[in-house]
């Protein structure tokens, strides 16, 4: 994960190191810690696509990671309060055949009183991994 870039951060000390913490867990690819950060009735949205309930997401989460070989968040802005927030990156992509790709991206995250994210929007192009 990258944090050099990132201009604006409007989230509290300990929901920024919470964030970094979830974003980790998507950079090393790790399923099983990322699912401690999503609420049972979770809801994802990746552009088009919606899934409902934590385990369609992981299920869906996991088969998506396949398609690439890692990734790196770079952190550009982060607008929002500790409980909705959206985050501006480029995500660093290597392939599967070793080609490095970056796409812009936008994800837009809601938490509820004990942390757990609830629902999730996703907006990427990532038509440069195919």
């Amino acid at each position: 994960m990258k944090t050099d870039k990132l201009k604006i951060n409007q989230l509290s000390p300990q929901v920024y190191d919470w964030y970094l913490s979830y974003l980790k867990a998507i950079d090393t690819k790790n399923i099983e810690t990322y699912g401690n950060f999503l609420a049972d009735k979770c809801v994802m949205q990746f552009n088009n696509d919606s899934y409902e309930g934590k385990t369609a997401i992981l299920q869906n989460i996991a088969e998506y990671w396949t398609t690439f070989d890692s990734i790196t968040h770079d952190l550009l802005n982060i607008y929002g309060t500790d409980s909705s927030f959206v985050l501006e990156a480029l995500n660093h992509y290597q392939r599967n055949d070793n080609k490095t790709v970056t796409v812009r991206a936008v994800a837009i995250t809601d938490r509820n009183e004990k942390g757990l994210v609830t629902s999730f929007r996703l907006y990427s192009d990532t038509t440069p991994l195919s």
